[in-house]
């Protein structure tokens, strides 16, 4: 990743990527090469459609506010979705799409909204959480989007997970106060981990009781301090990616 070209803009596109194929960029996209960057024909761009890896794209305009771009060659090969899931009750607006951002550029490879008794806000905006895992995927060199579920209960999502996969319960009564301590003891190699993190205001007694008795969970503490929600997604998700995640 040191050689990587943080400077070159970068595009989700949803179309196949192929040697000297063309594209026809939406409004938005062309208003943001065109005019907001100021990009000419022949300059390059990098795009992506997470199937096919990364390519070099140069840009053919089509006037003043339109634009295609022409595939030149590939740069990075396709990489896989990553097998850890993030899972979460829903928060409003300006901070869901932070944590949606952050947990993409974490390395969740899928994004589980759980409603629960304290969840702030029942109602989720698939395709606004969508839009920003697309843009935390464009500006982080990320090539697979992750998958965005809908939302369910937390007993149906505990209920269908698999029961080989670790999970991790950042909770705020967890017994263990290092939580690097308490993840190092399942190894190197789980067969999947997912990581759950509770609304505002926490889990319930009887929610907590529920997620503790899955059979492969772990409870980890994340400080002496009180998170917010979107700041324990963070936190959570270095954890587990420094010990057993891609990080390690």
């Amino acid at each position: 990743m040191a050689d990587y070209d943080f400077n070159a803009p970068r595009l989700f596109v949803d179309a196949p990527l192929h040697e000297g194929a063309r594209i026809a960029l939406d409004r938005g996209q062309a208003n943001y090469l065109l005019n907001v960057l100021r990009l000419k024909t022949g300059e390059g761009v990098l795009v992506f459609n997470g199937q096919d890896g990364e390519w070099r794209a140069d840009i053919a305009v089509e006037g003043r506010k339109a634009a295609d771009l022409v595939c030149a060659h590939r740069t990075r090969g396709q990489t896989a979705r990553p097998s850890l899931i993030y899972a979460f009750a829903p928060l409003k607006h300006a901070r869901l799409d932070y944590m949606v951002q952050k947990a993409v550029e974490m390395g969740a490879g899928t994004l589980q909204p759980v409603i629960t008794r304290r969840t702030q806000s029942t109602r989720v905006n698939l395709e606004r959480m969508r839009s920003n895992a697309v843009e935390a995927a464009e500006q982080c060199g990320i090539l697979t989007l992750p998958e965005v579920r809908e939302e369910e209960s937390l007993e149906l999502f505990l209920k269908t997970l698999d029961k080989d996969r670790v999970l991790v319960f950042c909770d705020e009564d967890a017994p263990v106060s290092n939580p690097v301590q308490a993840l190092a003891k399942l190894g190197n190699n789980p067969a999947g981990v997912a990581v759950i993190v509770g609304p505002e205001g926490g889990f319930t007694d009887q929610e907590r009781a529920l997620v503790a008795a899955h059979e492969s969970c772990v409870r980890v503490s994340l400080g002496p301090r009180i998170l917010r929600a979107d700041t324990a997604a963070v936190a959570a998700l270095a954890i587990v990616q420094s010990v057993l995640g891609d990080w390690s």
